[in-house]
């Protein structure tokens, strides 16, 4: 026990000289931090970040909008904190982009913005605006708001569907890795201590699915299971778990030969006690290091198959699908729509890769 201590306190202390590994765990803690903020932080905090304005589509970072705010008059109840911060909080309210308003009497009468040439002519009763409550009107009724990183072809802002998107990327690396980990430590585990025909059955599984490109297999299990948000989970760590059991298999095998493993079975203990609590803690610096290198893997897997349109599906935002709707931009006036996600999947899967170099080399792992 004292031992394992050792060995724990000065792996961290190594992975803490490495500044690779230390920039890597700083983008992923603000990434974290972002995913369960997200609907707090954003400048749009509907459900998916899914405010559509297509008068302002595909506008440039930094523009800037006059809106006319009209309330509703029927308010549906609007949830609970706890459902805006995992859900978003639906608008109770329209927003028109205007390019200029009068006020005559009682009405408002305002320029709707159709494009950067032509505006058309409304009017509306400043009452029915306000819901007879004309206090501060021009304060809560005319708004502007800036798009930070400007507006996708449906005029939705760049930055909040950014900011939302974080949590589908995060949460299909950990489910993915959990997935991985799970059935690649379990069948490793037997096909290395037991050896024989277990070994022989556990690495034809593994050579079979080795054997298939991962971007097929993963095909395969999504048409099986169906489009959807849990689906690409399941079918991102039923493709990874290989590379996983190769690597317990091996280190079972050789810690299974060491002294204190013999003296637990001399003990008398139960394999299912030896593995347990006696090889897999020996071999968790490994494993911690496949796991890093795996939740990038699952994050690039993912945007992939959100791109081909098998992924995450609209109007859910995800990195891949931002840049398949508005990779047609990259070659006209916005090239920055479609470069944005794929700036931030690199960012992202880099931390995770440096994270994992930082592992491999402060628990001494060979390549």
């Amino acid at each position: 026990m004292q031992q394992s201590f050792s060995f724990w306190q000065q792996t961290r202390k190594r992975l803490k000289k490495n500044k690779g590994a230390i920039f890597g765990l700083l983008i992923i803690f603000i990434a974290v931090v972002v995913s369960i903020l997200g609907y707090i932080i954003a400048p749009d905090g509907s459900p998916n970040a899914d405010l559509q304005t297509v008068e302002i589509q595909a506008k440039k970072p930094g523009y800037t909008q006059q809106f006319l705010k009209i309330p509703d008059r029927i308010k549906s109840w609007g949830g609970t904190w706890i459902d805006h911060l995992f859900k978003g909080k639906k608008n109770h309210y329209k927003l028109i982009p205007i390019s200029g308003y009068k006020i005559k009497s009682d009405s408002l009468l305002i320029n709707k913005f159709i494009d950067e040439d032509t505006s058309v002519v409304q009017y509306y009763s400043i009452g029915d605006l306000t819901l007879n409550h004309p206090e501060n009107f021009i304060a809560q009724n005319i708004i502007t708001k800036k798009y930070w990183l400007g507006t996708d072809k449906f005029g939705r802002d760049i930055l909040s569907r950014l900011i939302i998107g974080t949590r589908v990327s995060l949460a299909v690396g950990l489910i993915a890795v959990l997935i991985s980990l799970t059935l690649g430590i379990i069948l490793g585990a037997l096909a290395g201590y037991f050896k024989g025909w277990v070994d022989e059955v556990v690495m034809w599984l593994v050579n079979v699915t080795w054997s298939i490109p991962t971007l097929l297999l993963v095909f395969a299990i999504t048409m099986a299971m169906g489009k959807g948000f849990w689906q690409i989970f399941i079918a991102v760590g039923l493709t990874m778990w290989v590379s996983v059991a190769r690597l317990v298999r091996g280190q079972v095998m050789a810690v299974k030969e060491l002294e204190f493993i013999q003296a637990a079975k001399a003990l008398g203990f139960s394999n299912f006690r030896i593995i347990a609590k006696h090889i897999l803690p020996n071999i968790l610096g490994p494993i911690l290091v496949i796991a890093a290198s795996n939740f990038a893997t699952a994050i690039i897997i993912e945007a992939g198959l959100s791109f081909l349109g098998i992924g995450v599906q609209p109007p859910q935002p995800s990195w891949g699908l931002m840049i398949k709707e508005n990779y047609n931009f990259i070659i006209t006036h916005n090239p920055m729509l479609a470069l944005m996600p794929g700036f931030a999947i690199m960012l992202l899967v880099l931390a995770f890769n440096l994270l994992g170099n930082g592992l491999r080399d402060a628990v001494d792992v060979k390549n």
